[in-house]
């Protein structure tokens, strides 16, 4: 089994990125082929709308999104990480979700099948400072549908609301706990 963790958080070691360690690690663990990827790192310009994407499925932009593209569909497991900016996704995730148009434009307008034995599932893992009672809505409908555009089913996620300093996941009552339990739900589901 292969997993793609991408990460979106802009602060290096922070909370969300704590917490996809703790993640990580346990899939490595269960014996899970993994790729870690630091969004952050990579060079993702927004998409354009240009609409060439809906010729072929290919993006005409050529950054660090284009090696993204056979990993995305050659992972049986995708988590994307982000903490929470403004009740959303951060900018470096955003401008990974708007680059997967060409994988809605192969699968809704060109009609093309990604290869898969097996449903491939999807998962979010989001940290907020708030405690607001919609504070992930925004980042999980976001989540859905870029799953949905990489035919991937969105199976949930793991969120930890009101964690705000850094390294204060770690003082968490329920880490590391629960991104073990989050683990064998998503080893149970694959």
């Amino acid at each position: 089994m292969k997993a793609l963790i991408l990460t979106g958080s802009p602060r290096k070691n922070g909370n969300t990125e704590i917490l996809t360690a703790a993640v990580a690690q346990e899939l490595q663990a269960n014996n899970v082929s993994l790729r870690l990827q630091r969004l952050a790192e990579l060079n993702i310009n927004p998409c354009l709308g240009c609409g060439s994407c809906e010729k072929e499925g290919n993006c005409v932009i050529d950054d660090d999104m284009q090696p993204l593209y056979p990993r995305i569909i050659g992972a049986d497991i995708i988590i994307i990480a982000s903490p929470i900016y403004f009740y959303g996704l951060t900018a470096q995730t955003k401008a990974f979700v708007d680059r997967c148009q060409a994988l809605w434009s192969r699968k809704y307008i060109l009609k093309q099948q990604f290869p898969a034995d097996k449903q491939r599932k999807g998962y979010l893992i989001s940290v907020a400072a708030t405690r607001g009672t919609q504070v992930f809505t925004g980042a999980k409908l976001c989540a859905r549908y870029v799953f949905d555009a990489m035919d991937v089913l969105y199976d949930g996620g793991l969120f930890y609301p009101g964690v705000d300093s850094r390294g204060a996941i770690r003082k968490h009552p329920d880490f590391p706990g629960k991104a073990a339990e989050f683990v064998q739900r998503i080893l149970r589901n694959a």
